[in-house]
């Protein structure tokens, strides 16, 4: 019998067989290539943090401008002798601040103020640490304060 006598009775030809058999290689790489997307943690969490962050730029631009349109709002509303006595206690506020820095600078002994600027140094140089800390401190107090109301 010929090729074309064993296909119409539903034998496959050699040439259908080679086409299946690279369809079937196509298919199957696929199917490998998304189960090692599934399998690939690292690139879905780096996926997952991009979207998080973009939804929170868009949020806090969001933010941004329902307050400056809030404080336009409390701006255009207020009369103007208020904004007026509001400007000048803002700029006493600021001559206070800035009078009590002074003193309190001409006040201070050097070696404290030494202490405090490599304190504040330190601080900056471990802002990580320091935040990593105060967020264990923070969970352990919540924690202890959450099980103190169970008793």
């Amino acid at each position: 019998m010929n090729d074309e006598a064993q296909n119409t009775m539903g034998t496959p030809t050699p040439e259908e067989l080679r086409e299946q058999v690279e369809r079937t290689r196509d298919e199957l790489g696929q199917t490998v290539e998304a189960l090692a997307a599934k399998a690939d943690v690292k690139t879905q969490v780096k996926d997952k943090t991009a979207a998080v962050k973009e939804q929170a730029a868009s949020a806090s631009a969001q933010i941004r401008e329902k307050t400056a349109q809030a404080a336009q709002l409390v701006k255009d509303k207020t009369p103007e002798a208020v904004q007026e006595k509001t400007a000048q206690a803002a700029a006493q506020a600021r001559e206070s601040a800035a009078q009590a820095k002074r003193y309190a600078a001409e006040k201070t002994p050097d070696p404290l103020l030494e202490k405090a600027d490599r304190a504040a140094t330190a601080a900056r140089a471990n802002r990580t640490l320091l935040m990593a800390g105060g967020a264990v401190l923070i969970a352990f107090l919540l924690i202890r304060r959450s099980r103190g109301r169970n008793r």
